[in-house]
């Protein structure tokens, strides 16, 4: 099973930043047991929301023909926890944009306030390599992974013509 952490985008400039909304319903099954009766989301699934977010603003950049995996998260701090029925934003910036991969910065808000900070490196696979390995088909970047960021495309559009 694939966990998108991501419920849509709220800006993306290409090359540069993204900023992404997910809603935390208590009806997400994690939060039947991280805590029952004090439902907080995971911090590595807020990790995870982030490198989402991150993976698809440096994908993006080469129009996801590369395939782009976390390589490793140097930094990463939170202040509090995060509760079921909140609204998280995640915010990245690229930082470093080479041929082998990137690095992101990236903070997690909720209600305006800074809960969370880190670094994410992402790295892109060897093409020779991940084709023996993976074959041609893009894992990573999956459709439904895709599809969030057209919506976003979709969205600014309907609003122009509005």
């Amino acid at each position: 099973m694939r966990w998108i952490w991501i419920d849509r985008f709220l800006e993306f400039n290409s090359g540069k930043s993204a900023r992404a909304l997910k809603n935390l319903s208590l009806a997400e099954d994690h939060f039947a047991d991280h805590f029952p009766g004090y439902p907080v989301m995971p911090a590595a699934l807020l990790l995870e929301g982030l490198a989402q977010t991150g993976g698809i603003l440096v994908g993006e950049v080469n129009q996801f023909r590369e395939k782009v995996v976390l390589a490793k998260i140097p930094r990463a701090t939170f202040q509090r926890e995060v509760l079921a029925g909140e609204q998280v934003i995640y915010e990245t910036e690229i930082l470093h944009l080479r041929q082998e991969g990137a690095a992101v910065g990236g903070k997690v808000v909720v209600a305006g306030q800074l809960v969370g900070e880190a670094e994410i490196f992402f790295a892109h696979l060897d093409r020779n390599r991940s084709q023996q390995l993976f074959g041609e088909h893009n894992f990573v970047f999956t459709e439904e992974m895709r599809s969030l960021l057209s919506r976003l495309t979709r969205s600014a559009v309907g609003e122009v013509g509005a």
